[in-house]
């Protein structure tokens, strides 16, 4: 028997400009790959993030380091760790998970004894004027969990314009590093008062230390600052929450180490996602249905998502069958062959 890998950039339109600190952007770059024998085909995907100098190129590079056929499972999983955290370890992880599942014929959830529920996400506004923010977050008033994009402007005036318009919303606020710890100081008594429930990355990775033994009255959540269980020492005492994506974990394996343990040190848990079809999201909402927060909303900032992708009822989403990732062949059917 010989494994295969086959890999694959895929440019996904968005549905809409999607702005953070750090910019905006028109397409969601991923990279689809293929573990196959001559019976089954897994598969994963990944976003190389230019935050952490990955890109397009960069992520196929090392996936083709690797060689692209093995003898069996073993050296393929062997050739897999071997690499670094990231875009690529992610992509290769997940569609191992995949081939795996299809050729034992046990789904991912029945390995792992972890059953599926639909699960409620966040749903995102981007970065824009205090009026344009206001305006979307009207339209996003049924959600009972919003995150919000800001930048260090007007994070006040931003987010009263925000809760004014979804009142019975919670937020998640984003900054992606783009605070001081002065100006979090500043805020952050104000911002509790407009249902703010979590702060995502206010400072750079690099001002951690800032943080040691703040106190604040809004969970702050590691971004940025975690990727693996290593990072979770240097995070005591600095942040109260810690933000899973596989992309930064590396794929599933490391996610579930990670989920286990900063559970057992005591961090509230989100699971979060870049912009990506719904099979980005699929290993990511196993750790979701052990997470506080999740925010796995990648497909609905697609103009459109990939075939057998999650089904989303307002801010609901569910696992249909038959769906796209960590099935048996019977469950899969005709997803198999892609």
């Amino acid at each position: 028997m010989t494994i295969s890998i086959k890999m694959a950039k895929h440019s996904w339109p968005l549905a809409q400009p999607f702005r953070i600190s750090r910019g905006v952007k028109t397409h969601a770059d991923t990279i689809i790959v293929k573990i196959f024998d001559n019976e089954v085909c897994g598969i994963g995907e990944s976003v190389p993030y230019a935050r952490y100098k990955e890109t397009t190129e960069t992520v196929q590079a090392q996936i083709s380091s690797i060689g692209n056929a093995f003898a069996n499972i073993s050296d393929i999983h062997h050739a897999i760790n071997e690499l670094s955290a990231g875009a690529a370890k992610n992509a290769l992880d997940c569609a191992l998970w995949d081939f795996r599942a299809k050729k034992n014929n046990q789904s991912i959830v029945s390995k792992l004894n972890i059953p599926l529920r639909s699960l409620t996400t966040a749903q995102t506004i981007s970065l824009g004027t205090a009026d344009a923010m206001a305006k979307e977050a009207k339209r996003l008033a049924h959600a009972p969990l919003i995150k919000v994009k800001l930048d260090a402007n007007s994070v006040i005036d931003k987010m009263k314009a925000i809760h004014l318009s979804a009142p019975d919303s919670k937020f998640i606020i984003d900054a992606n590093e783009a605070w001081t710890f002065a100006l979090l100081k500043d805020v952050i008594k104000q911002l509790k008062d407009f249902n703010v429930a979590l702060i995502e990355q206010p400072l750079p990775a690099d001002s951690d230390n800032d943080l040691e033994h703040f106190s604040p009255s809004i969970p702050l959540c590691a971004d940025e600052s975690c990727h693996t269980r290593q990072d979770l020492a240097k995070l005591k005492n600095r942040y109260q929450a810690i933000n899973i994506k596989l992309d930064k974990t590396g794929g599933l394996s490391e996610a579930l180490a990670l989920l286990e343990e900063a559970k057992r040190q005591g961090f509230l848990i989100m699971t979060g996602c870049m912009v990506a079809s719904s099979l980005a999201m699929a290993p990511a909402f196993i750790i979701a249905q052990h997470a506080d927060f999740v925010d796995l909303d990648g497909p609905l900032l697609l103009r459109d998502d990939i075939k057998f992708g999650f089904e989303f009822t307002g801010t609901k989403m569910h696992q249909p069958t038959p769906f796209i990732w960590g099935q048996t062949l019977k469950q899969s059917g005709k997803i198999a062959s892609l």
